[in-house]
């Protein structure tokens, strides 16, 4: 083992050119060296207790940019990335989160049992109940964390840090303005089965929107408001069933959304259309 410092002159037994200085107490094995005194002279001498020999763990220059670290991947699988990689969505936050979907009931539904699996309470408001039933009740008539309102009447959640919350609105093409919003620990979904009136107002106020397949007239209107790329504009309207795109500011990404074999018992096969 060797010990340098730039700028500074080596004292103790060593000196600067690496041979023993003058003085026999330097010398750890020096004559007339107490048994006490022979263990300092070791530690000084810079040859104290040998660990074991391993390799040095060094990346090169060119090495450095393959490491990667999964961190701030938490959050629900929401499908397959283009790359076939897995696409998180984090929909608990400390800090208000809007999401809205202009796509089918099939996908906002895939995505309530996902956060709930990850331990969040899922409230729906909904005019069609009955299309939320059969989700209920296989999770257990609602003693796990899922629960179903007519519209306008959800109640307060009390979501926190322990206690996140996702509440889906599937209100129809003019859903009304929410009694319960978003908020810490609180994000809001809200499902559009097409564009309307009252669109342009949710887009603004979303943080994070994804658009399955629309028609020409809407993919332009949709690419308007979002500021997209012609590429994507143009692809909105041949995007396949469970295929979305996500849009958060700049940031766009296509995402596959793959059902489990649960999934596909409870809701069938990926569709745009209910």
């Amino acid at each position: 083992m060797s010990m340098t410092s730039s700028g500074t002159t080596a004292s103790g037994p060593y000196g600067t050119s690496g041979t023993p200085g003058p003085g026999p107490s330097s010398a750890p094995d020096a004559p007339g060296a107490s048994a006490a005194e022979r263990p300092r002279g070791l530690l000084r001498s810079g040859f104290g207790l040998i660990g074991p020999r391993h390799g040095r763990h060094v990346l090169s220059v060119d090495q450095v940019d393959s490491l990667a670290l999964p961190i701030g991947d938490d959050g629900v699988v929401i499908g397959v990335d283009a790359g076939g990689q897995p696409a998180v969505l984090g929909l608990n936050r400390p800090t208000p989160y809007d999401v809205v979907l202009i796509g089918g009931l099939w996908t906002a539904q895939v995505l309530a049992l996902r956060a709930a699996a990850t331990g969040a309470r899922v409230a729906v408001e909904t005019g069609r109940a009955q299309a939320w039933m059969q989700m209920v009740h296989a999770m257990g008539g609602g003693q796990n964390g899922m629960s179903v309102h007519d519209v306008g009447r959800v109640p307060p959640q009390g979501a926190s840090a322990g206690n996140p919350v996702l509440v889906v609105r599937d209100c129809g093409m003019r859903p009304p303005r929410g009694r319960v919003v978003a908020g810490p620990w609180q994000s809001i979904l809200t499902l559009l089965p097409y564009l309307s009136p009252v669109a342009p107002r949710l887009l603004r106020q979303a943080r994070l929107v994804g658009v399955q397949r629309v028609s020409p007239d809407e993919a332009a209107e949709i690419g308007r408001a979002l500021a997209l790329p012609r590429g994507d504009v143009d692809s909105l309207p041949t995007l396949t069933d469970g295929v979305t795109l996500w849009c958060a500011d700049r940031d766009r990404q296509y995402v596959m959304t793959q059902p489990t074999d649960a999934e596909t018992g409870l809701f069938g096969t990926p569709r745009r259309m209910d």
